[in-house]
């Protein structure tokens, strides 16, 4: 006969409340089978048991032992542990027999990756798989896939999965991150585990912490402002809501093919499915970041800005937000590890300067120390907001990471980035760093800048390389204040240093954008 006490545990799991597993010996969800440990550093683990239970962790010839606190929870650090192809089990012992057993382990080199659907895109979805599908046999690279969805507030639990990088596994697999980690295991040598926790159409606010955003003079108004308005979401209107974006897409659509002119950016996206996607401000913090914490790594990944870029006033801010989000998961780690991010690529050709803005502000963000940029404005389809070539995305971030992370040599740790600029009669000359061998991609004359005087008037403008510098003039500006480069969604431009890596956009203003 079933007792009271097994029909109320039995409710309890249907409701979806404290389920008969909070109260069980476990591990966090990365702490799984096939996981790769990084190397050289304290090693978090982390699970839960009854509270107060003396916890052991048992793995390469190590024993810790940690206690649960009275939430049940325990973490303890291995000592640094060297990279190690060999698989080996990682034991975990408690009281009256509980134990578990984590399989085929690995200690290598681990990087988180994040961001929106640039970062998600698989590589069956980029250029060549089957190609990269049968030279794929690569074991000592693993992809853990964070599986969770948004939560209203910090979950300390999520859900995922590690898999062995194989012909029949890599398909699935963030193509940002796995062609960047193959670059780091091929040129470092050790076993090599990818953390992905992306989800597409999602804005930066998705991606920090309520608390970071609503408490920042910089940030709160936004913030507030996309609380009120998920908050405010009628789900009963949402196909009436859909309905109307669909047509004014579909009038811009008719409107451009009228004109001559390709329309390339995608249909919107049914508002409803897109909220039980992401939830509100912080969701995605909440649900797919924190869980993670504190597995230990080498560095962070980030791809996205695309959520954020829709006009110059939401890129500016972008400044702020990608430096909240870079400090603060820097601190729930407890650790400022390496992080870099990819700048967003060429794309379409509107009118709005939201793109070479948002470009602009994830280049400011480099003030911070222990960061890079892959810079991709070469690499984008001015038809596709997703691009396929990830190859040269992960091979540009892995430049960063092998020259600052692991003391390797690399062709360019990055494109040309403006390092100064000054006013030479008519002319204005712009140093650029990452520069070495500065010359245009196709040997033609530089293309893509523009020069203003006072009056703030651009004109295109003609440039004559020197050295690691560049020297901006036109005809119809003798008295020029300001230069830019490269600033449109999708320039044509030609700016690269030796290694063939492009220059970014960049402008010696400061004007507000036209309204």
């Amino acid at each position: 006969m079933r007792t009271p006490r097994f029909l109320a545990l039995l409710l309890t799991v249907f409701l979806g409340g404290a389920s008969l597993f909070a109260a069980g010996f476990r591990l966090a969800a990365p702490i799984s089978d096939h996981m790769v440990l990084q190397r050289e550093k304290p090693v978090a683990i982390w699970g839960w048991a009854d509270a107060g239970e003396a916890v052991t962790v048992s793995f390469a010839g190590q024993s810790k032992t940690a206690t649960a606190g009275a939430d049940g929870k325990w973490m303890l650090k291995l000592d640094a542990l060297a990279a190690s192809a060999e698989p080996r089990t990682l034991v975990v012992t408690g009281k009256d027999g509980h134990k578990l057993e984590v399989q085929d382990v690995l200690v290598g080199e681990v990087w988180l990756g994040s961001g929106q659907s640039n970062m998600a895109m698989t590589v069956q979805s980029s250029n060549h798989f089957p190609t990269e599908q049968a030279r794929a046999k690569l074991p000592l690279i693993r992809h853990y896939r964070e599986s969770s969805t948004h939560a209203t507030s910090p979950a300390a639990e999520g859900k995922g999965l590690w898999q062995e990088c194989s012909p029949e596994t890599v398909g699935g697999f963030s193509a940002t991150l796995f062609f960047f980690g193959r670059e780091i295991h091929r040129e470092v040598g050790v076993p090599v585990g990818l953390i992905n926790t992306s989800v597409g159409g999602t804005p930066i606010e998705s991606w920090v912490a309520a608390e970071t955003q609503s408490s920042d003079p910089e940030t709160k108004a936004n913030y507030d402002a996309r609380l009120k308005d998920y908050l405010a979401f009628d789900e009963s209107k949402s196909g009436e809501l859909h309905a109307k974006q669909m047509a004014v897409w579909r009038a811009a659509v008719a409107k451009a093919k009228k004109e001559g002119q390709e329309f390339v950016t995608p249909a919107p996206k049914n508002p409803l499915a897109m909220r039980k996607l992401k939830g509100g401000p912080a969701g995605l913090y909440n649900g797919k970041v924190v869980n993670l914490a504190p597995y230990t790594l080498r560095g962070m990944l980030w791809y996205q800005g695309e959520g954020n870029a829709h006009s110059p006033q939401t890129a500016e801010l972008y400044v702020k937000q990608l430096t909240q989000l870079v400090t603060s998961w820097r601190t729930l780690w407890q650790d400022e590890v390496p992080f870099a991010w990819v700048q967003l690529p060429n794309y379409r050709n509107s009118q709005s300067e939201g793109w070479p803005r948002m470009r602009e502000s994830m280049m400011k963000v480099l003030a911070l120390p222990k960061t890079g940029m892959a810079i991709t404005i070469d690499i984008g389809d001015p038809k596709d907001i997703h691009p396929k070539n990830k190859q040269d995305v992960g091979k540009r971030l892995s430049y960063w990471a092998l020259a600052t992370v692991y003391d390797r040599k690399v062709p360019a740790i990055s494109g040309p980035l403006p390092a100064s600029h000054q006013v030479e009669g008519a002319a204005i000359r712009v140093t650029l760093k990452h520069a070495d061998g500065l010359k245009t991609r196709d040997g033609a004359a530089p293309r893509g800048f523009l020069v203003a005087g006072a009056d703030k008037v651009w004109k295109p403008a003609t440039a004559r390389l020197d050295g690691t510098a560049v020297l901006i003039s036109s005809p119809d500006v003798t008295a020029p204040v300001a230069a830019r480069y490269a600033w449109a969604e999708n320039p044509d431009c030609n700016l690269v240093n030796g290694a063939g890596l492009p220059a970014t956009s960049f402008r010696t203003d400061d004007w507000p954008a036209i309204r």
